[in-house]
């Protein structure tokens, strides 16, 4: 939608809102002149939305009285935004929210205008999210389903979880206070009972859950956004330095989120500084580059590319 339409939906829900309005302030408000907006004023009056004036120190501009303007009325990127949000809810959440998504679009395309539906079906066929799951949505839909109630009603509930590091099945009441879906995994935000501490689970990791009768009440003042920011910051981090040949150049260029800095070499090669949670993450990421790639430092990650590598190798000889 054009520029003057959004401003004369902001005009309307201004007067709606706050009526006997002086011309100077609306002016103000829409970035445009007083001039202006007595064309917009006229352009109203030809839409059948009544504007009135009245006059004196106390007077300025409002919709007549009893007026409303309908409950739903959609920019053409508010309606794709909107058609964009739902899609991503039924691509993220799976069968929990799929229909439910669906339908919220149907009801909204049944009262938008022609203008609005024909961007949403251009929407539709140009701007797509999928593949957002890394995780098999199929296999834990059962348990997001249970902890999203549990959340909802803030229940506790009783988990049988496997930790990255040990084979062995704990189980673990927890308070759960949010789920996050982060890096193409879906996490659970709580209170663990068995570490008296807040903690993430990642919930493929979760082979069994029970929502139990217990309820619990959330902590005053705790932010899942304000969190998970200080989560990351708090997290343990290994940086390394790595030097890309010159014909791999391009994938420093083309990826400048991953590097924490970088530095052109006279040959051509580029050295580049990465920060990553674990030395073994650095070096899956190195050997994925195969003989383009050279760890410099720390020494610890040059030893263990160099024997994952030999043990690699030692797989293909014949």
């Amino acid at each position: 939608m054009s520029n003057v339409a959004t401003r004369l939906i902001t005009l309307i829900l201004t007067l709606q809102n706050q009526p006997n309005r002086k011309a100077s302030e609306l002016a103000d408000k829409l970035g445009v002149s007083v001039r202006t907006l007595h064309r917009y004023f006229a352009m109203l009056d030809e839409m059948g939305i009544p504007v009135y004036a009245e006059r004196g120190p106390y007077g300025g501009f409002s919709l007549v009285r009893g007026y409303k303007l309908p409950p739903l009325v959609f920019s053409m990127e508010e309606a794709v935004a909107v058609y964009l949000g739902t899609s991503l809810a039924g691509e993220m959440w799976g069968e929990l929210y799929r229909e439910a998504s669906q339908g919220a679009m149907a009801k909204i395309e049944n009262i938008l205008p022609n203008e609005q539906r024909g961007e949403v079906d251009w929407a539709r066929r140009s701007l797509v999210t999928t593949g957002l799951q890394r995780a098999n949505l199929s296999s834990i839909s059962p348990i997001l389903e249970k902890l999203r109630f549990a959340a909802r009603e803030r229940r506790q509930v009783s988990a049988l979880y496997q930790s990255q590091s040990t084979s062995k099945e704990n189980k673990r009441n927890i308070d759960p206070y949010a789920l996050v879906f982060r890096g193409g995994w879906w996490y659970l935000v709580g209170y663990c009972h068995l570490r008296s501490a807040l903690r993430t689970f990642r919930v493929d990791r979760i082979q069994s859950l029970k929502v139990l009768e217990k309820s619990f009440e959330m902590p005053v003042g705790f932010d899942i956004h304000t969190y998970l920011e200080n989560e990351l910051k708090d997290q343990p981090v290994t940086r390394a330095r790595l030097r890309f040949i010159p014909k791999a150049v391009h994938i420093v260029n083309s990826n400048p989120s991953l590097w924490e800095s970088t530095q052109e070499n006279h040959d051509g090669s580029v050295d580049v500084i990465m920060v990553a949670p674990d030395l073994q993450w650095l070096a899956s990421f190195t050997l994925s580059f195969a003989n383009w790639v050279k760890v410099l430092e720390p020494s610890e990650l040059i030893v263990m590319v160099r024997d994952w590598a030999q043990s690699t190798a030692d797989l293909y000889k014949t």
